[in-house]
């Protein structure tokens, strides 16, 4: 099996929210709407074309009808009201099933451009996909190679992955002590404080703060690690 990473440009959806901006757009086709992966500063610029292209289901814009959204830190996950695919002319699956190719999902927007990787049987097909698809676009070989099996992409953000399971008095601990200073530095408080507003004893109070911390801990670390893959 062989695969080959293309960036093409020239007329492709997102090109103008991703160019000059330090921002990636990941997309999950679904047939009826598209799931919407975007790490990276999310301007009203963002927001608006991709609103004016597919529609916005759910989203963290302040937007009429726009409902909820899935947030970390510079990343979100946006339900679209409908597919992108009708709504883009000479798409690059017409040249994909012309050659024989398959689409590794997810497209990935970034740079002004779109980031597709394609596996074939027949490392020809890739070859005439390229010159196939360069009538159309400007387009960028970032690597060709052949494989055994296919590695998963870069997992998209988990908000469970982030928030993990705390209980009742370790999420009061965590968020009182974030409040209150007590992560600054220098510390706006301490943890006698702390207690003391949480009518419990220092002690007490030190492990649920010990056990919520460990457990955001682990969670990033673990994000970390299979962002990274096996060294």
């Amino acid at each position: 099996m062989h695969e080959a990473t293309f960036h093409i440009r020239g007329g492709v959806p997102y090109e103008e929210a991703t160019r000059n901006r330090d921002i990636t757009i990941e997309l999950w086709c679904n047939n009826h709407c598209d799931l919407l992966h975007v790490k990276g500063h999310v301007t009203d610029e963002v927001q608006n074309e991709i609103a004016e292209t597919v529609g916005i289901e759910h989203s963290s814009s302040s937007q009429p009808g726009i409902e909820e959204t899935v947030e970390g830190d510079s990343e979100q996950v946006i339900i679209t009201s409908q597919c992108l695919r009708p709504h883009t002319e000479n798409n690059i699956e017409s040249y994909l099933a012309e050659h024989d190719c398959l689409l590794l999902p997810p497209l990935r927007y970034e740079r002004g451009g779109k980031v597709v990787r394609v596996i074939t049987l027949d490392p020809e097909n890739l070859t005439r996909f390229y010159q196939d698809i360069q009538e159309s676009f400007r387009v960028e070989v970032h690597s060709k190679r052949k494989i055994d099996a296919i590695s998963q992409d870069q997992p998209m953000l988990s908000v469970e992955s982030l928030v993990p399971d705390l209980s009742e008095r370790q999420q009061e601990a965590i968020l009182m002590a974030w409040q209150a200073g007590y992560y600054e530095i220098p510390r706006e408080t301490t943890t006698e404080e702390l207690a003391g507003r949480m009518d419990i004893d220092r002690r007490t109070f030190e492990e649920h703060l010990r056990l919520a911390e460990n457990k955001f801990i682990g969670a990033l670390v673990n994000r970390l690690l299979n962002t990274r893959g096996p060294n």
